[in-house]
């Protein structure tokens, strides 16, 4: 006869062990679930809404039950997230996804915001650095002595003691 100690260790064995075997099959359940949510966050819909497919919401949309159906189909029929993307491509054009590729002038989409930011803080450096030189320019120019005898000219004629 098994002793309480052993019997309590296989019947807490075997419950993870059924655990385990609900949770890979429950994965494996919802995986094509989880592929259609994926891919309707990757579109856009195309009924000018401007919003992603999968959350498309306002009323009457005529076209997103339309895609979506089709996407459900097309996962079914066992394509390959590709594959769907490119047949929804070719059926309603480049702007049903929401992010452009990262193939040919596409990748200009993606580069172009970091060139862009680089270019700018370049220039702001730059026009700092100019304008630090012009105030060390300008700082000399007013201590030599023609400058003195000008400022202290406008100090008499304007009565004012200091601040200009």
């Amino acid at each position: 006869m098994p002793t309480p100690l052993s019997l309590k260790y296989w019947k807490k064995a075997l419950q993870a062990g059924t655990l385990a075997v609900v949770v890979c099959f429950s994965l494996g359940a919802s995986d094509a679930g989880a592929r259609y949510d994926h891919l309707n966050h990757q579109m856009m819909c195309s009924c000018g809404c401007g919003q992603v497919l999968g959350e498309c919401n306002h009323v009457g949309c005529p076209t997103s039950p339309v895609q979506l159906a089709e996407l459900r189909t097309a996962i079914n029929a066992g394509m390959t997230d590709q594959q769907v993307l490119d047949s929804f491509v070719a059926k309603y054009g480049a702007t049903v996804l929401a992010a452009p590729t990262t193939h040919g002038f596409d990748l200009v989409a993606w580069i172009a915001p970091f060139a862009v930011f680089a270019a700018a803080l370049l220039g702001t450096i730059l026009l700092v650095r100019h304008w630090s030189v012009g105030k060390k320019e300008a700082a000399q120019l007013a201590s030599t002595p023609e400058m003195d005898a000008i400022h202290e000219r406008i100090r008499r004629e304007t009565g004012s003691e200091g601040g200009y």
